[in-house]
């Protein structure tokens, strides 16, 4: 089976010409897949009935299965999907008070890079998610929204995986959703725990996509503690490189930390990260930590995250708490977990 999400408009084209369909139907059919994004084929009723059987009969609209859908308390949606080989993913939908709709997607089953608190990284890794796998969660909840005279705002590749792990495939899905779905650059947040090569390749595409990098910790022994892939990219290899993607695109880097009670939420600690980051154009994303069955870590107290906020003012950098979201359903930062079939072991190289 076709899977029609896989086809780019001269694709599309080309595959209605095979069948011996005039031009205008295959524009007819990229409107009824991107324009009004309709679940099934019976909806296209500009195409001829004939047309849509052979569609039913030879294509589908996506490969994701849905398995479990949890809804969270504060709104926020958790979905597991099977991939055709039967790897499990997770995608949220996240809805805020202002209207914004933002889909938090994966770009891996599982990950390679094992840091120590996040759920994922506990869990291994199977394989890496191909570019239209990574489209279509963001695809569905846009399809639903749109249904529900809503629009999905805002996507962030936070989910399960390294996206930079995954780089070309990320790459086509993230101009897809731009193209495919009309989400601005500036509405789309890609996160890496720190893969300087992808990092400095990244700063040279052009695209003014948001970059967000897992720091946690200031030192290296610290940070090599919580994140591995520190043995392999530094903290000063790190640092230089976010200071050419600042020169290169003149955009500011987001700094995420997760705040564990202890461990990185002192005044010490924010003073080691006053002194990592002075000088760059960057805004700190301090998030306290959820919890995950393989951590024993706590989450910071508010009122010591706002004394680390003060603190790094003082350094002349800006720092927001972030809003913890379905932490109920495990839908939170670092939260997303499944089964992996196969895990493997992949070396970090650049």
């Amino acid at each position: 089976m076709i899977n029609l999400y896989d086809l780019s408009r001269d694709q599309v084209e080309s595959l209605l010409a095979s069948w011996g369909q005039p031009r205008f139907r295959a524009d007819q059919l990229y409107g009824w897949l991107y324009e009004r994004r309709v679940d099934n084929f019976d909806a296209m009723t500009n195409l001829p009935k004939a047309l849509r059987e052979r569609l039913v009969a030879e294509t589908v609209l996506g490969t994701l299965n849905l398995v479990t859908e949890q809804r969270s308390k504060d709104g926020t949606i958790k979905r597991l999907h099977k991939l055709h080989d039967g790897q499990l993913i997770e995608a949220v939908l996240m809805p805020y008070a202002d209207h914004r709709r933002t889909a938090c997607i994966s770009s891996q089953a599982g990950c390679a890079f094992g840091c120590v608190f996040c759920a994922t990284g506990q869990m291994g890794f199977a394989r890496n998610l191909t570019a239209t796998e990574i489209f279509e969660q963001a695809m569905f909840f846009a399809r639903e929204l749109q249904a529900n005279g809503e629009r999905l705002s805002n996507v962030v590749l936070m989910g399960m995986g390294e996206p930079f792990h995954n780089y070309d495939a990320v790459l086509e899905a993230i101009r897809r959703i731009m193209d495919d779905l009309g989400i601005g650059a500036r509405h789309i947040t890609v996160s890496t725990v720190g893969l300087v090569p992808q990092i400095r390749r990244f700063a040279d595409e052009g695209l003014q996509v948001t970059l967000a990098i897992s720091l946690h910790k200031a030192t290296d022994e610290e940070r090599s503690a919580l994140l591995p892939v520190n043995k392999r990219w530094n903290l000063a290899e790190l640092i230089s490189v976010c200071h050419y993607y600042m020169e290169t695109t003149g955009r500011r880097i987001t700094f995420e930390w997760a705040a564990i009670a202890g461990e990185n939420d002192t005044p010490i600690e924010a003073h080691k990260l006053g002194h990592l980051l002075k000088g760059l154009m960057c805004h700190v994303n301090i998030i306290p930590l959820n919890p995950t069955g393989g951590y024993a870590g706590q989450p910071a107290d508010l009122d010591a995250i706002e004394n680390f906020i003060d603190i790094l003012s003082e350094y002349g950098i800006s720092a927001t708490v972030r809003v913890r979201r379905g932490i109920d359903i495990d839908a939170g930062c670092g939260q997303l977990k499944s089964n992996v079939i196969n895990p493997k072991t992949i070396p970090m190289t650049s």
